[in-house]
């Protein structure tokens, strides 16, 4: 069997640089090149709602959203199976069997679900879905027998524990499902872009990040507050290169003809050694940045715009996508039933 990929995002807000640099253009990248024999992008509302319960108008708000922003960036409906998680039932009750499969405290240890438990300060209060989410991606994995997900380097210990179910339920029923490897970014930085204020990776909640459905104007804006070196007071003054986020932007998104194109420098190291040196000021380096990022994000507003105003055309892509998914999960959980012999009317 050839590769299958899957990947997908939660639709809690709009797309950021971050997921362009992390996950998107790895996609259209795959996509492109077609090597593999299907592929398929979930909007993961169902797993969104496990710690956005309480408002799931959230969800529904940013579920096209996400959509366009997929489209704007060049991932393509012909090449590429879209659909709804909680619109594909069989997930759901393919989490249910693997549930038995985990113990709570394995869920508990998972690196990844210990840190977000942290992050969203849910301490006893954890909900059960959202704790369990790990089996719930299983479940999205091997009901489309996916073998290649992209993912950023902090989810690799959920592709760990799918493997870890794979094996059990293999090991007690027979080998039936099939485990998968996780696809990284090779540029660290990319893996976890930080944000514009230097302070953690960028993200929705933390409204920190450049979104690619930003305009222009608010691009310029949100450059020219970006953190560079506190100590970097006068043009003359030696700056700082490290924890300068115009410089880490600058490693993750220019071209060394990018830097000849946009200033008076042959390359990026020229650049920087310049600054180091004194004499270049933070109000032209972010000129710089915003001139790259604006070569970037136009084709991608031109290409958002177009799906804006088709919005029947981008609702008909995901419906047909979604209707393709079920198909296909609801193969595997024939598969799985019958291994376990629940299959009880065949």
């Amino acid at each position: 069997m050839g590769n299958i990929i899957l990947t997908g995002d939660r639709p809690t807000g709009n797309l950021h640089l971050g997921h362009y640099i992390g996950s998107l253009k790895n996609r259209v990248k795959l996509q492109n090149e077609g090597n593999y024999d299907k592929m398929y992008i979930m909007i993961a509302d169902a797993q969104a709602l496990t710690d956005n319960f309480d408002n799931p108008k959230k969800i529904q708000d940013n579920l096209y959203n996400v959509m366009l922003d997929y489209l704007s960036v060049g991932l393509d409906p012909n090449k590429v199976t879209f659909f709804i998680q909680s619109q594909v039932s069989e997930l759901t009750e393919l989490t249910f069997y693997y549930m038995n499969l985990v113990t709570l405290s394995r869920l508990q240890r998972n690196p990844t679900v210990k840190n977000e438990i942290r992050q969203k300060s849910f301490n006893e209060s954890i909900p059960t879905g959202f704790l369990c989410y790990p089996i719930s991606q299983t479940a999205d994995i091997t009901a489309f027998k996916a073998n290649v997900i992209p993912v950023g380097n902090d989810q690799l210990p959920m592709i760990e524990q799918a493997n870890e179910i794979v094996n059990t339920f293999n090991r007690i029923y027979g080998e039936t499902l099939i485990k998968c490897e996780g696809y990284l970014e090779k540029n660290e930085i990319a893996q976890r872009l930080p944000g514009l204020d230097g302070n953690a990776k960028m993200s929705k909640s933390l409204n920190n990040g450049i979104f690619l459905s930003d305009s222009s104007e608010e691009v310029y804006k949100k450059v020219m507050s970006m953190y560079t070196d506190e100590n970097h007071i006068r043009i003359d003054d030696p700056g700082k290169v490290e924890g300068n986020m115009v410089f880490t932007y600058l490693d993750v998104f220019s071209t060394d003809d990018q830097i000849k194109k946009y200033s008076d420098f042959n390359s990026l190291d020229d650049m920087k050694k310049k600054y180091q040196e004194g004499g270049l000021g933070d109000v032209k380096i972010k000129k710089i940045l915003y001139s790259i990022l604006e070569e970037l994000l136009t084709p991608i507003r031109e290409k958002r715009k177009y799906y804006e105003n088709n919005m029947d055309v981008v609702k008909d892509i995901l419906k047909k996508g979604t209707i393709q998914a079920r198909k296909e999960a609801q193969k595997t959980l024939e598969e799985v039933k019958r291994s376990i012999g629940i299959n009880y009317f065949e």
